[in-house]
């Protein structure tokens, strides 16, 4: 009994202390795992994945990445500079690279490392279209979701093997089992990830505001990416993203939002491709 008991209030001091700030939310997150460590360990993967995928330079498609990366980065810390959180980005180290590849995917590491793939490049259409994208994948950077992810898979672990504790019937163990899992992802977990995508998608409206890019553009990408998914995809109670139609309804609603912000830092017009 003393054991499981210390067992719990270990977890429990752990997720009082372990906690950090999103400064576009102003919530409280998660953080079992700090970005000391998480940083160069996501730099290092990184490294790895470019010297084993094929990529493209001195392009104009592999030059617009970088440009529109960086004025994305740049957008960023103004808003978090005018904010109040000036060393926000102390630690993290910009880097923005196209792959060679027809998947239709692109994705950023935690502390800012980014790859888009050649194949996402038709349906982002034009610069405008890339900004939509990499806002989007910069927020979940700067809101650390690769950090809360980490952290909410050692607490659901941590929910299975305080079960498993705490039960002492095999019979009743045995069905925690089977129904947690099951549970824990649908209700807890893929919730998590969709809160995620919607974060990330508004953070990323703005940013693309602030660099100079029309918002409105957001909304039409996500039309081409529901087209080009051919209606193929999972209800979005059993899927990591929030639906198509949902995405693109909120980001029509956050569009002109996004422009009012982006006039608190003297932008007025907007780059439409």
């Amino acid at each position: 009994m003393k054991i499981k008991n210390t067992f719990f209030l270990i977890a429990i001091v752990t997720l009082v202390f372990a906690c950090a700030t999103n400064p576009f939310t102003g919530k409280k997150t998660m953080a079992l795992v700090p970005n000391s460590q998480l940083f160069p360990t996501a730099f290092a993967q990184y490294s790895q994945f470019l010297n084993e995928n094929k990529i493209v330079t001195g392009t104009k498609d592999s030059e617009m990445i970088t440009r529109v990366g960086q004025r994305i980065a740049v957008a960023a810390e103004r808003w978090l500079n005018a904010n109040g959180h000036q060393a926000y980005l102390k630690d993290y180290k910009w880097e923005y690279n196209l792959v060679d590849d027809k998947t239709v995917n692109a994705w950023c590491m935690p502390g800012g490392k980014i790859v888009f793939y050649t194949g996402i490049l038709p349906i982002a259409e034009n610069e405008a279209g890339v900004a939509a994208i990499m806002g989007h994948e910069v927020a979940h950077a700067l809101a650390n979701h690769g950090q809360q992810r980490m952290s909410a898979g050692m607490l659901q672990q941590f929910g299975a093997v305080a079960g498993n504790i705490a039960i002492k019937d095999e019979k009743s163990r045995n069905a925690f089992n089977q129904y947690y899992g099951v549970g824990s992802q649908v209700g807890v977990m893929l919730p998590f990830s969709r809160g995620h995508e919607t974060e990330s998608d508004q953070i990323g409206i703005y940013l693309m505001a602030i660099a100079g890019y029309n918002p409105e553009e957001a909304s039409k990408l996500w039309k081409r990416m529901k087209a080009n998914s051919g209606g193929q995809a999972p209800p979005e109670f059993l899927s990591t993203h929030p639906s198509n139609d949902t995405r693109i309804a909120n980001l029509k609603a956050w569009a002109p939002k996004a422009k009012v912000e982006a006039e608190k830092f003297g932008v007025t017009t907007f780059r439409q491709k």
